[in-house]
């Protein structure tokens, strides 16, 4: 049985051509490559998720400035009770 009317055997064909036309070593170069566009695409649709509308990037960005100062006080204050 095979997908859609392709046996194994017609598939190894293929792949044995695609190796000798290609070579080994072009084909993992373009599997590295394609991985690697994937993975940017991946990390780009994450970071427009992540970045919301722009009301959201104020309001993390407040937070994030509240959160940094709150740290420099509380690091300010242990060292001068030292």
């Amino acid at each position: 049985m095979g997908l859609g009317g392709i046996s194994i055997w017609q598939l190894l064909i293929i792949l044995a051509i695609v190796v000798l036309l290609f070579g080994t070593k072009k084909l993992k170069n373009i599997g590295t490559d394609l991985g690697g566009a994937v993975k940017g695409f991946k990390d780009s649709m994450g970071k427009d998720e992540e970045e919301g509308t722009p009301e959201e990037q104020e309001n993390a960005n407040l937070e994030k400035k509240q959160a940094e100062s709150s740290t420099e006080a509380g690091s300010e204050q242990k060292t001068e009770s030292k």
